[in-house]
């Protein structure tokens, strides 16, 4: 007979609690509708991305071309639809990296001692400007361009991972389980794969949703600026850089894409606070 009083598991717990999250939903399905619309891009934008029409040039949005063109006749709705494809791989590229130095430079500061100063200064020093004036700097050093930007952004993300996962491994290195696997001669690496990592998870995953975000704006605010992607290429933020010129003509060409930043950083923004609620061992 199958025992329907077993205990409910930390995750599955978790996802109940995040499925009860109205807002945390509202987010997931913000970051689907995009999602979707990028990866099918190609098959559902109703015209090609670079496809010139001189004689619809600056149209308003229509039932042709449903939020209008820009200043070389192309669709705004196809290159916002492409567009999301850069935008979102670009944030996925620059959370991954970010994580795993971050993570791995967090978890050594915080479990080793004597190199924990020379970590932590190293971060205060990048932490000492904003992030994305330390991310401009990078750039000016680097030189302009998509790739640039995203190690820019890596670089400016990678201190507040050192901060939170350093302070959590603190918070578990002397506790009575970590001492005695050490006591049993476990390696140092085995005991922070097996019984330090999966201990701070929680708190790598909410901020990973929350950075996802804020690399893509930081990415697009470098686009913006004329330091990250390069016009033609239909990344958000530089769209918003080629419209600017046109706001009092054709205000969509920079309103759209600015709109698609904001919504897709507030679904993760939303997202990332449900998963901080779910985490938070005071719902349980």
């Amino acid at each position: 007979m199958v025992n329907s009083n077993r205990p409910e598991s930390y995750w599955g717990g978790m996802g109940k609690r995040l499925k009860r999250n109205k807002t945390a939903m509202a987010g997931v399905v913000i970051l689907i509708v995009f999602t979707l619309g990028s990866l099918l891009a190609p098959v559902i934008a109703p015209h090609p991305v670079e496809q010139m029409n001189f004689n619809s040039r600056l149209s308003a949005p229509s039932l042709t071309h449903l939020l209008g063109t820009d200043d070389f006749g192309r669709d705004i709705f196809s290159r916002l639809l492409h567009g999301g494809r850069i935008s979102l791989l670009m944030g996925l590229i620059t959370v991954v990296l970010s994580t795993l130095i971050g993570v791995t430079l967090g978890i050594i500061a915080g479990y080793y001692r004597r190199v924990d100063l020379f970590i932590m200064q190293g971060m205060d020093i990048l932490m000492s400007l904003p992030a994305l004036l330390l991310a401009i700097a990078v750039i000016a050093v680097l030189g302009p361009g998509l790739t640039n930007a995203m190690i820019a952004v890596v670089i400016a993300v990678i201190p507040s991972y050192v901060r939170v996962v350093r302070s959590a491994v603190l918070s578990i290195r002397e506790k009575e389980y970590i001492e005695a696997v050490r006591a049993l001669g476990i390696r140092d690496w085995q005991i922070l794969l097996k019984h330090v990592l999966p201990n701070i998870l929680s708190p790598i995953i909410v901020l990973s949703t929350i950075q996802f975000g804020v690399s893509i704006l930081a990415a697009a605010a470098l686009s913006f600026l004329g330091l990250g992607a390069q016009p033609p290429m239909p990344e958000w933020g530089a769209m918003v850089f080629v419209g600017k010129a046109f706001l009092s003509q054709a205000w969509w060409m920079s309103i759209f894409p600015g709109l698609a930043i904001m919504l897709v950083v507030l679904g993760f923004n939303l997202l990332g606070d449900g998963l901080r609620d779910a985490f938070d061992p005071k719902t349980r």
